[in-house]
């Protein structure tokens, strides 16, 4: 298996001269991010954060993401964050798309490269530092914890995508894969960020509709993907939000792997509103 790449954006401004016609798409049951909207007039500024941007992606809103946010974050050489959380009920997951950085996580140091992957738990210490001389982008994924009596909280690891092989689903002979960091049966994790992979030619071959809310970035390749009623060409560089219950499904369409780094929220009852 060739050594994976992973998109990260490059920021800028489109010229004056470019058509406004793009593929975004924001409905009720999902939304499409494409890369170019990616600009530098769509970053935000953290507090306790220096010489970092972020790209938002997703968070909780009204007909839109319920149960988490997603950002990139882009930080320069010499940036970073000595308080970069601030709700001691939020987990993270962090992956690097490209560069490299330090995360210190409970006293302890890790030096982390593109490709890496780190769990943060709920109310763990954690900063982060990029002590190289080329800025690092990363995927910064947050939910509030959803802790369980009887059952411990998770507790923090940091791994790599290299590290793990891709798991063959069912009958696809390979053709649909998906990288897990967490074991799904591990019932302390209620959220689960994965990498799914589609060799060319790959299918989804029913229209997917489950109770798990998706964040979907690409970061390999390109594919059709169905997202409701709808078929939309997605490629790497782009984001997909799904309602929970939306139907989706995909063909990747090559020349190479189609892959993307998937949130879904997981092994928790459903609330109950409205008694």
């Amino acid at each position: 298996m060739k050594k994976p790449t992973y998109y990260a954006p490059k920021g800028g401004l489109p010229p004056q001269t470019q058509l406004l016609t793009d593929r975004a798409v924001f409905t009720d049951a999902y939304a499409v991010i494409p890369k170019g909207t990616l600009s530098d007039i769509t970053t935000s500024a953290l507090p306790h954060w220096n010489g970092a941007r972020f790209w938002v992606l997703a968070r909780p809103l009204s007909g839109f993401s319920e149960t988490f946010s997603h950002y990139i974050a882009e930080v320069a050489p010499g940036g970073g964050s000595d308080r970069p959380e601030d709700n001691p009920e939020a987990e993270a997951v962090l992956f690097i798309v490209a560069g490299e950085m330090t995360v210190t996580i409970d006293g302890t140091a890790h030096e982390m490269q593109t490709g890496g992957y780190a769990f943060l738990p709920a109310g763990c210490a954690w900063s982060l530092a990029n002590r190289s001389d080329a800025p690092v982008s990363f995927h910064w994924i947050r939910k509030r914890y959803q802790p369980v009596d009887g059952i411990d909280a998770p507790t923090p690891f940091v791994t790599s995508d290299a590290d793990h092989e891709p798991i063959p689903m069912p009958d696809t002979d390979g053709a649909w894969a998906t990288t897990r960091f967490v074991d799904p049966s591990d019932l302390r994790h209620d959220m689960h960020v994965n990498i799914v992979t589609f060799q060319p030619g790959g299918v989804i071959p029913f229209a997917e509709t489950h109770v798990m809310e998706h964040g979907l970035y690409v970061l390999e390749g390109k594919a059709v993907y169905r997202l409701n009623q709808d078929w939309v060409e997605v490629e790497a560089g782009d984001y997909i939000w799904l309602r929970a219950f939306c139907p989706q499904a995909c063909y990747a369409g090559g020349p190479g792997p189609f892959r993307y780094l998937l949130y879904k929220d997981v092994n928790r009852h459903m609330p109950l509103t409205g008694f």
